[in-house]
């Protein structure tokens, strides 16, 4: 469908968003009549979530910001079973402690796009323990085991592809898409919530919920979801090879984050900026112009205003002058990310293979030998091609600065601890 009449799909179709929508002319009416409810689940996983989930944020980000009333739906409970979507192999189950910890972590992640209504805004953050873990098994299975079909279950891609590999899946995983049905049809009572987004490959469980809402009489649910994000060169979103771009500046810094931003692949930068930034759409129209030397502005831009929602406008900017400083003036900057070696490992020289692996800048001694046989790894900018070379406190610059460098754009500096 075209020409959208609400704003929120309006939004979301001229930046790319939508792959799939339950009902398109019935959820555009609702939007356009009145302020609604949606949510989007997120498993409380790991201790920060990550750029890979930065597209369902900025789902919740414009549905608020086009007058309607986001839900962040924390997955206290079903974090305890595990989601098989997209998984080969079933999810290592973390204890209660360890989830109440990721939570508090996620949480802190949402303050940073939504305002909740303890700031005065709409969006509600809610946790599905909170109904999960008092459910009554037979009772749950009596009023709602009657209106869930093992056909369609079975039918679904998260279940299905599963079972075509012939790879395990356990009863408790088979849970998960009638634990999910369930929170919608239970938000839809507790906040009159009639929209669930998610990604492409939640469409199965999302449509469960609706199918399940329709049986039990509530109001007409609706289902969103946005296309599987990878980058031109079909990377995952929010991996490299070093590790997950975490949304916490505990598990990366912010220097860090904004260099991820900038590394982009030419044909993605406008294509992030509509997705990862509030820029105006002629102005995104404008950048996706630019070729050559001239687009590397355009990814110095969409690093700056990607930053800049997570980690706010001034950590924005102070990461964007590192990198000229760094790169334009060749000096190292205070903001760089750090490593701290002991001082009396500075003062007797450590191994430049166990530094570099030290320093994140490679994962194990073999990759670090690798990087200097190639001429990648550098000292204050001085190309170091002796693997058996160890970094002392005579290696540091006229600033008393010691800068690890590897390949033209990641840099970290060495501290004594």
């Amino acid at each position: 469908m075209s020409g959208f009449k609400s704003d929120f799909l309006r939004t979301l179709q001229e930046r790319g968003f939508i792959h799939q929508i339950s009902d398109e002319t019935g959820l555009d009416e609702l939007l356009t009549k009145e302020s609604t409810s949606c949510y989007i689940g997120f498993d409380a996983t790991a201790p920060s979530l990550h750029a890979g989930s930065l597209v369902q944020i900025m789902l919740l980000y414009w549905f608020q910001q086009t007058g309607h009333k986001p839900v962040a739906l924390m997955g206290g409970g079903t974090t305890m079973i595990g989601d098989p979507s997209g998984k080969d192999e079933s999810r290592q189950l973390l204890t209660v402690e360890k989830i109440a910890e990721n939570k508090a972590g996620i949480k802190r992640v949402f303050s940073k796009f939504l305002k909740f209504e303890d700031q005065g805004g709409s969006a509600i953050m809610a946790d599905n323990a909170d109904w999960l873990l008092s459910l009554n098994y037979v009772d749950f299975l009596r009023d709602y085991g009657s209106h869930l079909s093992v056909n369609q279950m079975l039918a679904r891609d998260s279940v299905k592809l599963r079972l075509e590999r012939e790879q395990h899946l356990s009863f408790l995983e088979f849970n998960y898409m009638v634990l999910q049905a369930y929170d919608f049809v239970e938000l839809n009572r507790r906040h009159r919530v009639r929209l669930q987004m998610g990604g492409s490959d939640q469409w199965g469980n999302i449509v469960s919920g609706v199918d399940l809402g329709r049986r039990k009489g509530t109001d007409e649910l609706f289902a969103l979801t946005t296309p599987l994000l990878t980058t031109s060169s079909g990377a995952k979103m929010g991996k490299t090879a070093s590790g997950a771009i975490w949304l916490e500046e505990e598990m990366l810094p912010v220097y860090d984050y904004w260099q991820y931003w900038r590394n982009a692949e030419d044909a993605d930068v406008a294509r992030f900026m509509k997705l990862f930034t509030t820029l105006p759409l002629d102005e995104i129209e404008r950048y996706a112009a630019l070729e050559g030397a001239e687009l590397n502005e355009a990814k110095k831009v969409l690093a700056t205003e990607a930053t800049a929602m997570v980690h706010g406008r001034e950590r924005a900017e102070q990461a964007a002058e590192t990198a000229r400083q760094t790169f334009e003036q060749g000096i190292s900057a205070d903001t760089l990310p750090s490593v701290e070696v002991a001082a009396g490992d500075l003062e007797a020289g450590i191994g430049l293979l166990t530094l570099l692996v030290q320093a994140g800048l490679a994962k194990s001694n073999g990759e670090a030998r690798r990087h200097i046989q190639g001429g990648a790894v550098k000292i204050n900018d001085v190309q170091i091609s002796d693997e058996r070379a160890a970094v002392s406190n005579a290696n540091r610059d006229g600033d008393g600065n010691i800068k690890l460098s590897l390949g033209k754009k990641k840099h970290v500096l060495v501290k004594s601890a």
